[in-house]
């Protein structure tokens, strides 16, 4: 197994490297925070109906997506044999619930301010970045944005959202998204953020620069009055794929990852099958070698499925466009410290 300065250096040989990042991301930063089991702790389900910690109990899990997913397939299978609407809406309405809190958890129990995250963290994860030309994730937090974002005192950021202000409402305490603007645009939030909103009509941006007041307060503030985020946590991958289909912001990523082309690296994501809508992108599509990172010992049972993941990667692949996958160690990786 390499380690990140050796594929760094293998994947010289391609014109593009680019990043693709999972929860694990997040952890390394705030293990305290980001780890399915504190999201779990820190929710308060008290607001929802009795049933909705059922799943967790039954399935022994703390993970959110895994328990909606759960919901969601019980229901159209009791839906198929007939079941009351009264038990099938349940489950759904359950499903729903845990899908808002977890937004509300992570918003809750987000670092409140970008003043959270040391200098040299944000230093390390910067160095990090910028070894890539495209940054693609699937988290809803704010980390990425604030690295990126946090630059010298007259540097620019490197890297570029696609959203911008709005000519005839200049002043608006957000920014707006619009494919037209979006050309030069190398960083996207795969499955949307907590500081992204889909008004109907438009797709904003919560901003500081603009109101001077804290994202995360501005986001606490918009849920206090049942706004949400662009958020995808459906539980299946084809559940997934037909909500990003569905808005214009997410679908516009979801084409730029599917035309990349050179070296993937692949940090802090498990190769789950809910997000098997990406994964088989990335088998049909032009990258040329793969990079995934293994944490911790590469014989354990979750490493195990993710080399066995990857590596399928490769069959999924028409022989005249081969693909190379690689590993690398995560503790070589050293993103925040």
């Amino acid at each position: 197994m390499m380690t990140l300065p050796e594929a760094l250096g293998n994947a010289q040989r391609y014109n593009k490297r680019h990043l693709l990042l999972g929860n694990g991301f997040s952890i390394a930063c705030r293990p305290d925070i980001f780890l399915y089991g504190k999201l779990y702790e820190n929710a308060d389900f008290s607001k929802l109906s009795p049933t909705a910690k059922f799943a967790f109990e039954a399935l022994a899990t703390q993970d959110f997506e895994r328990v909606i997913k759960a919901l969601r397939d019980a229901q159209k299978i009791l839906l198929a044999y007939g079941a009351p609407s009264s038990f099938t809406d349940t489950l759904k309405n359950d499903a729903d619930a845990l899908r808002e809190l977890l937004v509300q958890t992570i918003a809750a129990s987000h670092p409140a301010w970008p003043g959270e995250i040391t200098e040299q963290e944000y230093k390390n994860c910067r160095n990090f970045i910028a070894n890539f030309n495209n940054i693609y994730t699937f988290n809803y937090d704010l980390l990425l944005y604030w690295a990126q974002m946090h630059t010298e005192e007259g540097e620019d950021p490197n890297s570029d959202d696609g959203f911008r202000k709005q000519e005839d409402n200049y002043d608006a305490g957000y920014v707006v998204w619009e494919p037209s603007q979006s050309h030069e645009q190398n960083m996207y939030f795969l499955h949307g953020a907590l500081h992204v909103f889909d008004t109907g009509t438009e797709i904003q941006k919560y901003t500081w620069v603009n109101t001077g007041v804290r994202l995360v307060d501005q986001i606490r503030d918009a849920l206090s009055k049942d706004f949400f985020p662009l958020f995808v946590s459906e539980g299946t991958s084809n559940e997934k794929l037909e909500r990003i289909r569905h808005n214009d912001y997410l679908s516009k990523a979801y084409r730029s990852f599917s035309e990349i082309t050179g070296a993937l690296f692949i940090y802090g994501h498990s190769l789950a099958e809910n997000d098997e809508h990406y994964l088989k992108r990335i088998e049909k599509g032009k990258v040329s070698c793969v990079y995934v990172v293994i944490y911790g010992d590469p014989n354990g049972d979750s490493n195990k499925q993710i080399i066995s993941r990857a590596n399928k990667l490769i069959s999924g692949r028409a022989p005249s466009r081969p693909l190379q996958v690689q590993f690398f160690d995560a503790a070589t990786a050293r993103v925040w410290s």
